[in-house]
């Protein structure tokens, strides 16, 4: 295998699991990413997917406990019922409009137009929720305990929200749930549980739909892509429970806003096709 390749996809790797769980949009670094690095082609979008995974993995990994409480709890206490059905009411909404919608999504779209409207009309409207919050909205949820299975579904009509290129997944669950009355630190644990459904069944079905793209010779790359993405997630979730406990998204807003501003000067000048 190439060196130079497998320092490309750690490289890739490191994006991922830096850009997954903030509210930024991995996809649209990923692109970028690709672009930059000169790895074109099906087979790299699959390798972006895979590598999902690897954020998926920190997760699990972070929340261990929380998990296992929760699996053996489930044939008995009503806690770990609720918070079961909660994960699963908030990732149904997504998951069934991405199964109807997915063709009319990357053929209509993927376009640098709407890739930038995406990060810049997400930044304004984490602007707007961070202004709420600071002029003390009423906040009912305190953590993920606390939230009821309306919460969930309504976070998971917000989360339809992140097909559209640029959104961010992270981005539309966080805000979306503290704009329901969820705190920072609620929203931002509630979006990593929603998360580890959603990215998981879409790992696996583009796996199985793709698969005669892969052989044993993408073994080593797809190997080091998954584990500095679960690395470097497991690194920005720590860092980002953290910064949310005295920090607000505002940062991130404009820096969707500046990026958005980048992704129409690529575009228009040829640097990168964002319909990738």
């Amino acid at each position: 295998m190439d060196v130079v390749l497998l320092i490309k996809a750690a490289i890739m790797g490191v994006v991922e699991g830096l850009t997954e769980f903030l509210p930024i949009s991995s996809t649209g670094h990923l692109i970028l990413t690709a672009a930059l690095l000169d790895m074109p082609g099906e087979k790299i979008k699959l390798f972006e997917v895979v590598i999902q995974t690897g954020a998926i993995m920190a997760i699990v990994s972070l929340y261990a406990g929380k998990l296992w409480e929760t699996l053996l709890g489930l044939p008995r206490e009503r806690s770990a019922q609720r918070f079961t059905l909660n994960v699963l009411i908030g990732f149904l909404p997504a998951a069934v409009a991405g199964v109807l919608f997915i063709d009319v999504i990357k053929g209509v779209l993927f376009n640098p137009v709407v890739v930038a409207l995406g990060f810049i009309v997400g930044g304004l409207v984490i602007l707007w929720a961070e202004r709420l919050q600071t002029k003390g909205a009423r906040v009912h949820v305190e953590d993920v305990d606390g939230v009821r299975w309306t919460d969930a579904l309504k976070v998971g009509l917000v989360q339809c929200t992140a097909l559209v290129p640029g959104v961010s997944r992270s981005g539309a669950t966080i805000i979306g749930a503290m704009l329901l009355g969820f705190n920072r630190k609620a929203a931002t644990e509630f979006s990593f549980f929603l998360a580890i459904p959603m990215l998981f069944v879409a790992a696996v079905y583009d796996i199985y739909k793709n698969r005669d793209l892969l052989s044993m010779a993408d073994l080593p790359l797809f190997t080091v892509g998954l584990l500095v993405s679960w690395l470097s997630a497991w690194v920005c979730v720590k860092w980002l429970l953290r910064f949310v406990g005295n920090h607000t998204f505002v940062p991130f807003a404009w820096y969707r806003i500046a990026f958005g501003g980048l992704i129409l000067l690529t575009a228009s000048l040829g640097w990168v096709d964002w319909k990738a």
